[in-house]
C-alpha cells in the first residue's frame, strides 16, 4: 500500500504532466475532414457550384440540414469561464483548455463533435442572446461552468425558447452521474433510496440538481439536508428568497427536521455525503466523518482536489468513498454520462434532454457495473468501459421517444448499432492518427 507522500505525490502528477503536454500539443482538438478528396475536381462537389443545390433544399426545408451537413453529430460547448472547475471566475480564455478537453471527451467517448466557445461576457441575457443565435449551426448546446444563480435562468430560458437541445452538464450531467453511483453504492451497503439520509455539502448548480433528481428517483425529500457557506438550508434561510429561489427551495422541501448549524451538523447521522463544494482537501475534517452512520458513503467531488482526501474518509470510518478524480477508484464525474447521454438526444433528434432521460441513464450506469460486479473500489464503469455509452444512448433514446420529445422513432436494436458504429469510429480515428504519426507521440520527461 502507498503511503500517505506516495499518494499525494500521485495527486500532483496530472497537473505537473498537463504542463508539459499543453504547450506540446498547443490544443486538443482540430478540425478534420470526413469526406473524400480524390482529386481537386471534388471541390466543385463540396463547394462552389455543387453546394448550391443542398443550400437551396435546406433554404426550402430547413429540417435538411440533419441530412446535408453535420447538424446532427455536433454541439457548441459554451461558457463564460465563471465558475470552472473548483477554479472560479478565471475568465474565458482561461477556461478553454477545459472546454477544449470537453470536446476531446465528447468525440472520443460519444462520437459527438463538439466545439468549445468562450464568450467575453458575465451577463445572462447576453449570454442567452448569443447561445439562441447559434442555433442554426448546431444540433445541440452543453453551457459549461456558469456561476449560479444565472446559471438557472439562462438554461430554463434556453431549453424553453431554442428548439435545439440545451443542458448544463454542471446540473443534469453530474446529477445523473451521482445518481448512478448512489444507487450501487446504498446497494452494497443494503440501505434504500427513500430510506437514505443524506448531507450535502455545497449549493451551487451541481448540488442543488442533483437534489432534484435525487427526489425525482426516489429519495425522500425530507431526509436531506443541504449545506451552503452560511449553514443549512433550512425554513429559517429568509434571507435566500428573493435572490437564490432555487436554495429557497430547497429550505421549503428538504431538511425536515430544521437541522441548523454547519455540515458538522447536516453530516450527523447521515447515511450519505454528496460533497461538491470548495476544493479541499480539509473542506471536509474527518471527525464529521467519523460521526455520519454506520457504512457511511462518501462522496467527496470537488476537483482538482476532493473536500477530504479518500485516505482520509476511509479512516475516519467511511466504508465507501467516491471523488471526481479519474486517477481514484470510483470516479463520479460527468465524463461518464455528457458522451452516451447527448449520443442518445442526437440520435433520435430529440429537442430536449429531459430530466427523465438523464434518470434513465444514470440507471443504465448503474447496471452497467452491476453486471460486472459491483465492489467497494468500483461502483460505476470507467471511461474506458466503452460499452457504457452506447448502452446510455440507447436508454436516453428510448426515454426521449416515450415521452414525446424525439423526431425520429428507432428501436432499441438500432440505436445500439448507431451508436456503436459511431464511438468506434471516432476512437478508430484517434487510433489512426496515432499509428501514422500525425498525432506524435508525447515526449518522454
Amino acid at each position: 500500500m502507498l503511503t500517505r507522500e506516495e499518494l499525494l505525490a500521485k495527486a500532483q502528477k496530472p497537473s505537473e504532466d498537463a504542463m508539459r503536454l499543453h504547450p506540446f500539443y498547443k490544443g486538443k482538438i482540430e478540425v478534420v475532414s470526413k469526406c473524400v478528396i480524390r482529386d481537386f475536381d471534388d471541390f466543385a462537389l463540396w463547394y462552389t457550384p455543387g453546394v448550391a443545390a443542398p443550400c437551396r433544399a435546406i433554404a426550402a426545408d430547413k429540417e435538411l440540414a440533419y441530412e446535408y451537413t453535420n447538424k446532427w453529430n455536433s454541439i457548441a460547448v459554451v461558457s463564460d469561464g465563471t465558475r470552472v472547475l473548483g477554479l472560479g471566475d478565471i475568465g474565458p480564455e482561461a477556461a478553454m483548455p477545459v472546454m477544449e478537453g470537453k470536446a476531446l471527451l465528447f468525440k472520443y467517448l460519444g462520437g459527438v463533435d463538439a466545439v468549445p466557445i468562450c464568450l467575453d461576457t458575465k451577463d445572462a441575457d447576453e449570454l442567452i442572446a448569443t447561445v439562441k443565435l447559434l442555433q442554426p449551426s448546431f444540433g445541440g448546446i452543453n453551457l459549461e461552468d456558469l456561476s449560479q444563480p444565472k446559471c438557472f435562468r439562462i438554461l430554463d430560458t434556453l431549453r424553453k425558447e431554442m428548439q435545439i437541445p440545451v443542458w448544463h452538464d454542471d446540473q443534469q450531467g453530474t446529477a445523473a452521474v451521482t445518481l448512478a453511483g448512489l444507487i450501487n453504492a446504498l446497494q452494497l451497503v443494503g440501505k434504500s433510496l427513500p430510506e437514505a439520509k443524506i448531507a450535502m455539502v455545497g449549493a451551487g448548480a451541481a448540488n442543488i440538481c442533483i437534489a432534484r433528481v435525487l427526489m425525482a428517483a426516489g429519495v425522500t425529500p425530507g431526509n436531506i439536508i443541504m449545506c451552503d457557506s452560511k449553514g443549512t438550508l433550512h425554513r429559517g434561510r429568509a434571507e435566500l428568497k428573493d435572490r437564490y429561489k432555487e436554495k429557497w427551495e430547497m429550505c421549503q422541501k428538504t431538511n425536515k427536521d430544521n437541522v441548523q448549524g454547519g455540515s458538522a451538523e447536516a453530516m450527523k447521522g447521515a447515511d450519505v455525503l454528496i460533497a461538491l463544494s470548495t476544493p479541499g482537501p480539509d473542506t471536509i475534517k474527518p471527525e464529521w466523518v467519523t460521526d455520519m452512520a454506520t457504512d457511511a458513503i462518501v462522496f467527496a467531488c470537488a476537483n482538482p482536489i476532493p473536500e477530504i482526501w479518500p485516505w482520509d474518509a476511509e479512516d475516519a470510518g467511511a466504508r465507501i468513498v467516491a471523488t471526481g478524480r479519474s486517477d481514484f477508484p470510483n470516479q463520479v464525474n460527468n465524463s461518464l454520462g455528457f458522451p452516451g447521454i447527448f449520443r442518445g438526444t442526437l440520435d433520435v433528434r430529440a429537442r430536449t434532454i429531459t430530466d427523465e432521460m438523464c434518470i434513465a441513464a444514470a440507471y443504465e450506469l448503474a447496471k452497467t457495473a452491476q453486471d460486472q460486479g459491483l465492489r467497494e473500489d468500483y461502483l460505476i464503469p470507467t471511461m474506458d468501459e466503452w460499452q457504457v455509452f452506447p448502452r446510455e444512448a440507447v436508454a436516453v433514446g428510448l426515454k426521449a421517444i416515450e415521452q414525446g420529445v424525439a423526431q425520429l422513432d428507432l428501436s432499441r436494436d438500432q440505436l445500439y448499432e448507431r451508436a456503436s458504429e459511431i464511438i468506434k469510429r471516432a476512437r478508430g480515428e484517434v487510433q489512426v492518427l496515432m499509428d501514422e504519426g500525425i498525432i506524435p507521440p508525447a515526449p518522454e520527461e
